[in-house]
């Protein structure tokens, strides 16, 4: 299938030629018709199945066609809401680059920067708008952000939202909104939570899922053992050796990507930090630098790197397994993108035993134990199995392989009718 078959504008199609995309990726092939025919879509998809110009592409197309008076004014008709600044940084330039030939206008607003030149923008006239929440709502405090006249609402990433606790702000903005709208939420998972807001505003949704809670194949995945201490030594080693021009690591916390960063550097490697302690500024200057090649190593907590965007990044390293294990997921999307080939590797030691078993459970396969000559671990990193029976961890289940404590023998207590005529 081609894009030409959407039955996209010429102008639309001009902008997706001049990126070099010819052919849809499987979630554009199954949302942009959905969208087109004004369906709510409820779509499950990773990052880097090119989900953004899933909903992008047909929202300009459905957009540019408009009265003259909206032309002039150019109120806000398309909200998309996003979890972080960096993610409502690249949907903002994926609509800007996709609409460059339209007459619509466009804007992103987030935290972390001056609020003044954003309201002059609003102020001025944009069509769609991108937002994080929490700016968001400021601004419509303000009264600088008109959403009466919204027509598309997405809500992006929205297993993310719930996870960093803008539930309650998401349910503010939908307060917001006409009721007359067309709504698409896309997420990489569907907990019961995520099923439940999307009932509360989806309207008979088409429901499209591609590889859901699965690693691209693209990705070649590996894990190492390494005792806990050698772990630093190991990635310097991984670094240097293999020539890498270009990784990002994963840390789960703010001050062990700064500690990290910083042994880095003492050992030669030019690495820099982003979490959501930094600055937009040093952010994006951190950002630009991975992305220019003058800075090897990108350190990041996943809240941070949610929704990068890095051309054909070759190497992605979990220094640190994520508590979640639909993090490991999302974290190795930032490899294997758009057709092209990446690695992901795992530090793992004995004490992150448990979250690799849930990771492998959760993407069904084992992960390739790989030992570094120098760097052997005493530790004991089990190759699992599959389970037969594949469900989502729940770590408050009993771990068969853990010898159950006997439950102490505890008298009934009398209850008040039994008190009373004791004391009687």
């Amino acid at each position: 299938m081609t894009f030409e078959q959407f039955g996209l504008s010429a102008e639309i199609l001009r902008a997706v030629r001049d990126q070099g995309y010819t052919t849809p990726t499987p979630v554009q092939e199954k949302s942009i018709p959905v969208v087109l025919e004004g369906h709510d879509i409820l779509a499950g998809a990773q990052t880097g199945t090119g989900k953004t110009a899933g909903f992008t592409l047909p929202m300009l197309q459905l957009m540019q066609k408009v009265h003259p008076e909206r032309r002039r004014k150019h109120p806000i008709r398309a909200l998309v809401l996003t979890p972080t600044r960096e993610l409502a940084a690249q949907v903002g330039d994926s609509i800007a680059t996709y609409g460059k030939h339209l007459s619509l206008r466009s804007t992103v607003v987030f935290g972390g920067v001056g609020i003044n030149p954003q309201i002059q923008k609003l102020r001025r006239g944009v069509d769609i708008l991108v937002a994080t929440p929490g700016r968001l709502l400021d601004l419509a405090g303000q009264g600088e952000a008109d959403l009466a006249n919204i027509e598309f609402f997405v809500l992006d990433e929205a297993d993310r939202m719930l996870d960093m606790g803008f539930i309650h702000d998401i349910r503010r903005v939908l307060k917001m909104l006409p009721k007359q709208r067309q709504n698409l939420l896309f997420s990489a998972t569907f907990s019961d939570e995520i099923k439940q807001l999307a009932n509360g505003f989806l309207k008979s949704p088409t429901y499209v899922e591609v590889e859901s809670n699965r690693a691209s194949h693209q990705v070649t995945q590996v894990v190492h053992p390494v005792g806990k201490s050698r772990k630093r030594a190991l990635l310097s080693h991984l670094i240097s050796e293999g020539d890498w021009r270009q990784v990002l690591v994963f840390t789960k916390t703010k001050h062990g990507a700064n500690r990290l960063t910083k042994q880095l550097e003492s050992d030669g490697i030019h690495a820099a930090a982003i979490h959501g302690n930094k600055s937009q500024t040093a952010r994006t200057k951190a950002l630009a630098g991975f992305k220019g090649g003058s800075m090897r190593v990108l350190v990041a907590t996943d809240i941070a790197a949610r929704g990068l965007d890095i051309d054909q990044l070759p190497h992605v390293v979990n220094y640190e397994l994520p508590h979640v294990p639909e993090d490991y997921v999302h974290r190795i999307g930032r490899t294997g993108r758009a057709g092209h080939t990446g690695e992901a590797m795992s530090l793992v030691c004995g004490e992150e035993q448990k979250l690799l078993t849930a990771i492998e459970r959760l993407i069904e396969r084992d992960i390739q134990k790989i030992s570094v000559p120098g760097f052997e671990s005493t530790d004991k990193i089990e190759a699992l199995a599959p389970a037969p029976q594949r469900r989502r961890p729940d770590h408050r289940r009993h771990d068969p392989a853990s010898p159950r404590k006997p439950r102490r023998s505890r008298g009934r207590r009398p209850g008040r009718r039994e008190r009373a005529a004791q004391s009687s």
